[in-house]
């Protein structure tokens, strides 16, 4: 299962690239939950969301890492209760102007874990990243 989303921003793609990969943009794009980086490295790092879902309490792990071009990728470490994986890319380009920012997710769920059941909780979970980025930046 696949899905994206594009935000288009007035500002320059290396200043959007930089402000992706600071702290509070990564932080930000899980808007509400409680969200902090755990780990650092020279290329990754590594968030941990603490979320309340369908009753129950939650925790996501996210490893992002920088990509020679700028860009991001990312994925979540699966405890196997809902996805097998799950990973996607956040790319920057300028066009005519403007920068666009595009989101993708791709992942696979377990066995008995219908896509259809969890394709509008990720949609939703994208909308937000997409909502944080615009208010980040002002697209």
């Amino acid at each position: 299962m696949r899905v994206e989303k594009k935000v288009e921003v007035a500002r320059p793609r290396e200043e959007v690239l930089e402000e992706l990969w600071r702290d509070e943009t990564l932080t930000g794009l899980f808007p509400d939950a409680e969200t902090e980086i755990v780990e650092r490295a020279a290329d990754r790092k590594t968030t941990r969301t603490r979320y309340r879902a369908l009753g129950r309490d939650g925790v996501a792990t996210f490893h992002f890492d920088r990509l020679p071009d700028g860009n991001l990728a990312f994925e979540k470490v699966c405890d196997g209760k809902v996805w097998r994986e799950l990973y996607g890319e956040v790319t920057v380009e300028e066009r005519g102007g403007r920068t666009r920012i595009h989101l993708t997710m791709e992942g696979r769920t377990r066995p008995l874990v219908p896509e259809l059941a969890i394709r509008g909780p990720l949609k939703e979970q994208l909308e937000e990243m997409a909502r944080a980025l615009r208010r980040r930046f002002g697209g």
